[in-house]
């Protein structure tokens, strides 16, 4: 049963210093929503001194511009974070479009746009966990002939995808396992199905899949159905499943720090792509979901081409000659290739 969506700003009455608003995607699956409400609560007692709601990009209420505009109307500050893991357009385009439309409506309030939760060490510890975890399960095999499989959502925006790249590889370098693949549940590729055959081909005889991923979902329903058909495919192969990873005590700290951070003005805590004049031009330009985008003008020869890095620096480099850079502490690159016919739009948060 699915939980009510809470009223933003009911927690007290008077209007509040702070109002922390956690930006979760959404799901079809009504006990993926389920579980974000549950998170804000466990966070909520975590954090009692502290004034936590909760909107949705999609498929669940309160929608992002309803949580945005009613925490500006109910706080003098709104920190928003978004519950997400790896930036493509919702994190790059949507929600910083959302944060401008609610500055208009809310002119007396300060909304500061946080980090994404990123590829980082803390994250990783959640991956390490899972994967002892599944070796236990499977009686601590030879971690050598146990293959692993990264598994994310997938997007057309590569930096997302790089991202969970280097998380297989960090797992690599931190763990004796010789084989550590990624794959998606969509949009990109390799599926599933092609890095468990490639890893049996090579000689696993173990092979473990650990879901990136914060939440239940209709994905995550779908993963445990492939993991069942690659049993009955593979039945030479044992197989063992990480579960998502979205309580662990990792994405609470997380959290935490970026609150810290942006209350205490720490240089890079806020997201570039707030008031990014590169994402205001793809806007312009028709680009709505994302970030990542290629355009080309005619003539070829007049093409100018936009490399917007955030992390460790902040780089917008153009055929122009009028480059400058700024320091930003986290990777997160945008590539913008004007092309004036050839849009490529990146959202890989389907639920």
């Amino acid at each position: 049963m699915q939980t009510p969506a809470t009223p933003l700003g009911t927690h007290h009455g008077a209007r509040h210093e702070d109002t922390i608003l956690l930006i979760g995607h959404g799901s079809r699956e009504p006990e993926g929503n389920d579980e974000i409400h549950r998170f804000v609560a466990q966070w909520r007692t975590r954090q009692p001194g502290w004034n936590i709601e909760v909107c949705f990009i999609e498929f669940a209420a309160p929608s992002l511009h309803d949580g945005l505009q009613q925490a500006g109307r109910n706080a003098r500050r709104v920190l928003v974070l978004p519950l997400i893991l790896n930036a493509a357009g919702h994190v790059k385009m949507e929600i910083p479009e959302a944060i401008e439309h609610a500055r208009e409506h809310c002119p007396g309030t300060e909304f500061l746009y946080g980090p994404h939760l990123t590829a980082c060490d803390p994250i990783l510890d959640v991956l390490r966990r899972n994967l002892r975890k599944c070796m236990s399960e499977l009686d601590m095999p030879d971690p050598t002939t146990t293959g692993v499989v990264l598994l994310g959502r997938g997007s057309s925006d590569r930096q997302a995808n790089g991202d969970v790249a280097k998380m297989a590889r960090w797992l690599m370098e931190e763990t004796d396992h010789e084989l550590v693949d990624l794959a998606f549940t969509g949009i990109t590729w390799p599926r599933l199905e092609r890095a468990v055959q490639r890893q049996v081909l090579l000689g696993m005889k173990q092979v473990v899949v650990l879901p990136y991923y914060l939440f239940t979902g209709t994905l995550m329903q779908r993963i445990a159905r492939q993991v069942d058909h690659l049993r009955q495919q593979y039945p030479q192969v044992r197989f063992a499943e990480a579960s998502y990873f979205g309580f662990e005590k990792e994405i609470f700290a997380l959290l935490e720090q970026r609150v810290a951070d942006l209350r205490a003005g720490v240089p890079d805590a806020k997201l570039p792509c707030d008031g990014c004049k590169y994402r205001e031009i793809a806007h312009d330009l028709g680009h709505g979901h994302s970030h990542e985008h290629t355009h080309v003008h005619a003539p070829a020869t007049e093409a100018v081409v936009h490399v917007h890095g955030h992390g460790p620096a902040h780089e917008h480099d153009h055929a122009h000659d009028h480059s400058h850079a700024h320091h930003h502490g986290h990777d997160h690159e945008h590539g913008h290739v004007h092309a004036a016919h050839h849009p490529v739009h990146a959202d890989g948060q389907a639920a």
